[in-house]
């Protein structure tokens, strides 16, 4: 007995040697720019009181540190993987069950556009110090979902002297950094259910050989490139955080992929945005016209708000409504599909989807991810103005109507509401 229990202890005390060393790689500082490929798994026991949504400062990982900050850019340096890092190399069945998860085949291969797109802020210490840069292409969706929880951390997380809007224009290189460790972090626990969390990273070394029923990209199977490809990187990360198991049984065994190939252009399903903003990648979880939650959760789990929202807003389905948790989240952050284009709406005061007296008339600012936006834009909303005023036989999708999208993708949430741009000439 005496043997057993001095065996267990030193078991306890070499995993925590193990963690600590984990830790101080600086893992998340480069989980996007290793020149290596591997799946790094890490797990921990939910505590008493644990809520499973993976929040930051709600509940850390046991045994590991917070994640330390990820560089400005995602262009790597050559580094490589010390080989007690605990991962393990994928496998040709694992590579062709991601590829049919992601494009429903195993033939088909990300674009050069998805190749690039990685998470690259803008200048700090300026007026979109806290915003990501987007190209116009397919990763924008998942850079945009990013984007949001980055504004939860800045706004909601951490702690500063600053307040209200300051807070996110007053960040250095390293809170940048900071934010997004922490922004990636929240969306790999969420999908690993607050028990789990993998980080896929890039190997020189070929660990997947090609066959004729794998079309081989030189990516997955070596993950080798001059560029850091953060964003593919993430979205694997995702896929096995959540496991592919667990994403085929919320698929519900339909046959469509996560991503949609069309003309040339890869884009996001609803399936993919589901599993960005609620850790599941169920086709109908952010559809109002579903009543339960997935399969085994039930109603109780399908009415819990989600800590970031999602709008929708588009002329030719006017009449599709995102579900209510989503359009009423923890937090006044929302991911926006507005005519099928991403962006970001938010707001400063936490207490704004608490308090009715609040919504009466309030401030929010949107951030579209595009270079030409050099400002965040500040916009005031009005629920009382007297919207029963306007021509009620007029479609508010008309040509005429002179409401732009993302006051129609507002009024989803806000029904009749007013917008007012401040100043600023409006757009979108």
């Amino acid at each position: 007995m005496g043997d057993r229990k001095a065996e267990h202890t030193a078991s306890q005390t070499e995993l925590q040697e193990i963690a600590s060393k984990i830790s101080d790689l600086n893992k998340w500082r480069n989980v996007f720019s290793f020149h290596s490929s591997e799946i790094s798994n890490s797990t921990h026991q939910q505590g008493d009181g644990s809520t499973g949504s993976g929040v930051p400062g709600a509940r850390e990982p046991s045994g590991l540190q917070p994640p330390v900050p990820l560089p400005r850019s995602a262009i790597p340096e050559p580094l490589l993987i010390s080989p007690d890092t605990g991962g393990r190399p994928i496998s040709l069945e694992m590579a062709m069950e991601l590829r049919k998860l992601l494009f429903g085949n195993v033939f088909q291969l990300f674009s050069c556009e998805w190749a690039k797109a990685c998470f690259r802020f803008r200048e700090p210490y300026s007026d979109l110090a806290y915003a990501l840069e987007t190209g116009k292409g397919g990763a924008r969706a998942i850079l945009m979902a990013v984007q949001a929880y980055i504004i939860k951390y800045l706004l909601f997380i951490r702690t500063t002297e600053y307040s209200h809007l300051e807070r996110l224009c007053r960040v250095s290189r390293q809170e940048q950094g900071e934010a997004l460790a922490a922004a990636l972090a929240d969306t790999l626990w969420a999908a690993g259910q607050g028990g789990r969390a993998s980080i896929c990273l890039i190997t020189a070394a070929i660990h997947v050989v090609p066959s004729s029923d794998y079309k081989a990209d030189n990516f997955t199977e070596r993950f080798k490139d001059e560029q850091s490809h953060g964003v593919i990187l993430f979205l694997y990360s995702l896929l096995f955080s959540r496991t592919l198991e667990r994403v085929q049984e919320d698929l519900d065994s339909t046959a469509a992929p996560l991503l949609k190939c069309s003309f040339g252009n890869i884009t996001c399903t609803q399936a993919m945005l589901s599993l960005l903003l609620t850790g599941r990648a169920s086709p109908l979880e952010l559809d109002g016209s579903q009543e339960l939650g997935p399969r085994g959760e039930g109603i109780e789990a399908w009415w819990q708000r989600c800590p970031v929202g999602y709008l929708r807003w588009s002329r030719a389905q006017a009449e599709r409504q995102v579900c209510p948790r989503l359009r009423t989240p923890c937090l006044p952050i929302w991911l926006c599909s507005i005519t099928g284009k991403y962006s970001v709406l938010f707001g400063t005061d936490s207490q704004i989807l608490s308090d009715w007296k609040r919504e009466r008339v309030f401030h929010l600012y949107f951030y579209n991810g595009q270079l030409e936006q050099t400002k965040t834009a500040h916009l005031t909303i009005d629920t009382h103005s007297h919207h029963w005023e306007e021509d009620q036989s007029e479609d508010p999708s008309s040509p005429g109507k002179r409401h732009l999208s993302v006051e129609m993708a507002i009024r989803t949430k806000w029904t009749g509401a007013t917008v007012s741009w401040n100043g600023t000439d409006p757009f979108f």
